[in-house]
């Protein structure tokens, strides 16, 4: 790979760390707006990172070097998946080993991590986030696989590029499986990303979080970086969809930092539209029992089957 393709790669990863604070920022001014309240500032997220980055770093006493460590694997995690996912163009340097199970796998590891520092204090609400945090886990990856199986089928390979270029030289529209699929991916992306009905990010309620619940030990700069990492795993999984579901406006072939410029706009789009709606579910929405995520998870995997069986037995 010649050294315009790695420019081209470190300057998607870039977007990626600079869209998912305002990624997060729109969804929480679009929430406000439609529940008739005085809406944040976009840039509130931007501040809250500045914030914490200047701020002291507190460990407890008994904390092993696990702890200090998961943050930092955690973040580089969801970097390299910003870098690996097609968000912009299909034929980047990481993005040719985008294959869609291994960055199930990578998403795995940044969790298994995560959980791990919050039991290594031994706190309670710390443990009690880390169990419901992998039951999360343990229920919507078999869903995300279906979804990723599905999709698969039109381009029969499970790398995210040869799917995205697959869509994108087929008819503009989503076939029957792909939007039975499509919901399954929805509901899976709320649950994997702690938001409404599967968790409230706004709540300090011990006994009703999950993911806030595993970052109660951490400050100052890891604490930075594990909601810096949260941010951009909603930019991943938001970009995971548009790959699959919603690939047009991605470059396709091999682009250079031009190229990269010209197909921002329209992930700017899309991202924008995705907000609001997320926006709009979530003030849709209750926040449910933890009891129900098993059924709620459930759900999105028949959804995915559906999608499956539809497209084997119809061809659609």
């Amino acid at each position: 790979m010649n050294a315009v393709a790695w420019l081209t790669q470190g300057l998607e990863a870039v977007v990626a760390l600079a869209a998912a604070p305002a990624l997060l920022g729109w969804v929480n001014q679009c929430r406000a707006w439609l529940q008739n309240r005085r809406a944040p500032s976009l840039w509130q997220p931007y501040g809250t990172l500045r914030k914490l980055l200047h701020k002291e770093v507190l460990i407890a006493e008994n904390a092993s070097p696990l702890f200090r460590l998961a943050p930092y694997v955690t973040f580089g995690a969801m970097v390299l998946a910003a870098g690996i996912i097609p968000s912009m163009g299909t034929r980047l340097p990481l993005v040719a080993s985008a294959d869609a199970i291994a960055l199930v796998g990578l998403f795995a590891a940044a969790r298994m991590f995560m959980a791990l520092a919050a039991m290594d204090v031994g706190t309670a609400f710390g443990t009690l986030g880390a169990r419901r945090e992998m039951m999360v886990g343990f229920l919507a990856e078999p869903a995300l696989l279906m979804v990723i199986l599905v999709a698969s089928l039109t381009s029969s390979s499970t790398a995210l590029p040869a799917i995205t270029e697959a869509l994108v030289s087929g008819h503009l529209g989503l076939s029957p499986s792909l939007a039975f699929s499509a919901v399954a991916f929805i509901l899976v992306l709320l649950a994997e990303n702690a938001r409404i009905p599967v968790d409230n990010p706004a709540t300090h309620l011990e006994l009703t979080m999950i993911h806030e619940a595993t970052l109660l030990e951490y400050s100052g700069r890891h604490l930075a970086l594990m909601e810096w990492a949260a941010q951009l795993k909603l930019f991943n999984y938001v970009c995971i969809g548009f790959a699959l579901f919603l690939p047009w406006g991605v470059a396709v072939g091999r682009i250079g930092p031009v190229g990269l410029l010209v197909a921002a706009p329209a992930l700017a789009l899309k991202l924008t539209a995705a907000g609001a709606g997320l926006a709009l579910i979530e003030t849709l929405s209750a926040k449910m029992r933890v009891m129900r995520i098993p059924e709620f998870l459930a759900t999105a995997f028949l959804f995915a089957v559906l999608g499956l069986l539809v497209h084997v037995l119809l061809g659609a």
